[in-house]
């Protein structure tokens, strides 16, 4: 038995912050009913992060929305709200990321929806809170990173601007709200009351980097400064960095950089013996470091400073990663079915419960899919399409 079975979540959001949220309830056991909008559903049906449509649909949609039933309801519909109230009445926990005002107009917010179930565990994302001159501002995770100083981390020195490859924000804000939530249903099941989890993607970001944000305080208000080569963490020093070798690349975390010459047989290197060096003259370091292992092979660099402890690895590729012997050891990738019979790969829960992997064959659900026996069961009569 998962550890939140019977347990039931209805999931407004859109996107991918609230929908990576209730997915990892999902994972967790919770029943998580999706409602979505008539006809076009969930805007993430239709955004296509790549050129591949899966089932007709976007591969983003599949992959965060598995596991879950599909409703489709018209928010704006006074009936459809009556019914969707009858569903809240009954559920443990519910997920919206609509920008602030957007569900005091429907009548769903926490104020209201206390009245209709007052142990609600009543979850929000929204992009900068709901005060401030950026409130109204959509909260996507490009623009995140580019206001919070995210993109001032990644690349090297002069190349202006990077931003993370990811939805990384976004992932982090659902994070966040899982743990809230959760935090708050041990809460409901001593006090029997509501409560209010509001995430923002916006505090979010300012998270993620309290080491770097407890710096630029401490520093007296210093910029990051990344490395003019090789830069992989704005702070760290010497070798932190990826570095290209004669047949692919190599990674190297922290380390003493006498040691590392010895290893490498780079007598360059020996002539920085201060723990200091490391961080006052690190864009020389690496640059001397950069140059020597284009001199050898991946593997070779790997096999003389593995057995000395030196933290290294081999950067991969995902095609030959997902061949690799360490990835298959850890049975991420599981097979699931839609209601129709399509069936894709997709990932797996990375936690896992008294040793037991948290998997389910069941795949994303098609639009309303769930409508007809939603209804019957929550006590509404069927009465419009998806």
């Amino acid at each position: 038995m998962k550890p939140l079975e019977g347990y039931l979540v209805v999931d407004f959001s859109q996107f991918l912050s609230g929908p990576s949220a209730s997915l990892r309830l999902a994972d967790l056991g919770a029943r998580v009913i999706k409602v979505e909008k008539p006809i076009t559903g969930d805007i993430c049906r239709s955004l296509y992060t790549t050129d591949l449509i899966m089932n007709g649909e976007s591969s983003v949609f599949h992959a965060i929305n598995r596991n879950k039933e599909s409703l489709s309801a018209d928010l704006k519909n006074p009936d459809d709200i009556v019914l969707i109230k009858k569903l809240l009445k009954q559920a443990d926990v519910m997920i919206h990321n609509f920008r602030p005002g957007v569900m005091e107009r429907l009548g769903l917010d926490f104020n209201e929806i206390i009245k209709v179930n007052p142990r609600i565990v009543y979850g929000e994302i929204s992009g900068y809170g709901n005060e401030g001159p950026w409130k109204d501002r959509p909260g996507q995770d490009l623009l995140l990173q580019s206001l919070t100083g995210l993109t001032w981390l990644s690349g090297n020195a002069g190349d202006g601007p990077v931003p993370m490859g990811l939805s990384i924000v976004d992932m982090l804000a659902g994070a966040n709200l899982v743990q809230g939530i959760l935090a708050c249903l041990i809460q409901q099941s001593r006090t029997e009351q509501a409560a209010l989890v509001q995430v923002s993607m916006m505090e979010t970001a300012y998270d993620f980097q309290f080491e770097a944000i407890t710096t630029f305080y401490r520093d007296g208000g210093a910029l990051p400064q990344r490395t003019k080569v090789n830069n992989a963490h704005a702070y760290l020093g010497a070798p932190y960095g990826i570095y290209q070798s004669s047949d692919g690349y190599i990674a190297l975390a922290m380390g003493s950089i006498p040691v590392l010459g010895k290893l490498l047989k780079c007598p360059d290197l020996e002539n920085y013996p201060l723990v200091s060096d490391a961080f006052d003259k690190r864009d020389e370091i690496k640059q001397i470091i950069a140059v020597h292992l284009k001199g050898g092979s991946t593997q070779q660099w790997l096999d003389l400073l593995e057995p000395a402890d030196i933290w290294c690895a081999e950067v991969l590729t995902w095609d030959r990663l997902v061949t690799h012997e360490g990835f298959q050891t850890l049975e991420m990738i599981q097979e699931v079915r839609m209601q129709d019979g399509y069936t894709y790969r997709t990932t797996r829960c990375p936690i896992r419960i008294d040793g037991e992997y948290l998997i389910s064959p069941i795949g994303s659900p098609m639009l309303g899919q769930d409508n007809e026996s939603i209804w019957k069961e929550f006590g509404g009569e069927v009465t419009r399409e998806s």
